[in-house]
């Protein structure tokens, strides 16, 4: 829905401008249980964003608040929850000894599918 805004200018008249409306942001989640098997898989697809599915396979979001070096090649991670055992906003992830701290954690879909490259053919 669009909102029009009139601004009068000196001489020139009314003039309307379109304002969109700030896209909805998903609200922030935990997943529980995170010492105690609460994860069951993940998948990073860049530097900053992490996929995580719980064990009731539900996917979760990640984004962290820097780059994570070596995050997309990783084999192996560590999950730092904060209190209480659940890995939100404030907990961090852990690559080759390195604290990443997350920015946020939104439900989810799965990952997005990496696309495969096409294989040249010999003539």
């Amino acid at each position: 829905m669009k909102t029009y805004l009139l601004f009068p200018l000196v001489g020139l008249g009314l003039v309307a401008a379109a304002v969109q409306p700030a896209a909805a942001k998903l609200p922030e989640t935990s997943i529980p249980f995170v010492n105690h098997g609460g994860i069951d898989d993940w998948q990073a697809t860049d530097r900053h964003t992490l996929y995580i599915r719980d064990t009731h396979h539900r996917w979760y979001r990640a984004e962290l608040m820097s780059d994570c070096i070596d995050l997309d090649y990783a084999t192996r991670i560590g999950f730092a929850p904060g209190a209480g055992d659940r890995l939100d906003r404030f907990s961090n992830i852990l690559v080759h000894g390195q604290r990443c701290p997350l920015k946020s954690l939104v439900a989810s879909g799965p990952p997005p599918s990496k696309a495969r490259k096409a294989k040249a053919r010999k003539p």
